[in-house]
């Protein structure tokens, strides 16, 4: 993302950090540990992986997240949330609970379609979520894409 000067207030510094929508929803998937890139494409349906690559170099940058290459082939990539990036769960929670209020969705919504709980809800069982890490199956509605025919 293009970072431009605007009025030097902290509230448009920091929605130009977060940029879009995708940027706290990468954090929320990652509160509960380290992915790799085709969990995170699993787990943010409809996001394209180009858009989900761009987005994670950006919170690079920004040291949001590090990038962890294993190697091997196909590549082994994962992404982990820095603490600066966790700095992000707190607002994430907070747009949980505006949108619970809004009546936008229900957190039993995302549980009937992804099968879990985003990792902020507090209807999270674990105390921890940085060190457990729930059981994730892939969206019913995208088909298994293989790991290898991602480029990074």
């Amino acid at each position: 993302m293009r970072r431009r000067e605007l009025d030097g207030c902290p509230i448009s510094g920091a929605l130009q950090m977060i940029g879009d929508k995708w940027t706290l929803l990468v954090a929320r998937d990652l509160a509960q540990g380290p992915k790799r890139t085709m969990e995170l494409i699993n787990g943010l349906y409809p996001i394209s992986s180009r858009t989900l690559v761009d987005r994670l170099r950006d919170m690079e940058k920004d040291n949001l997240v590090v990038r962890r290459d294993f190697g091997g082939n196909p590549p082994h990539i994962e992404y982990t949330l820095t603490d600066r990036g966790r700095l992000l769960l707190p607002l994430a929670d907070a747009l949980r609970q505006l949108g619970q209020t809004l009546g936008c969705n229900d957190c039993e919504d995302r549980r009937a379609q992804s099968g879990n709980y985003c990792g902020v809800c507090p209807r999270n069982t674990a105390h921890d979520l940085t060190e457990v890490e729930l059981p994730r199956e892939p969206s019913p509605l995208r088909r298994h894409r293989d790991d290898s025919i991602v480029l990074l």
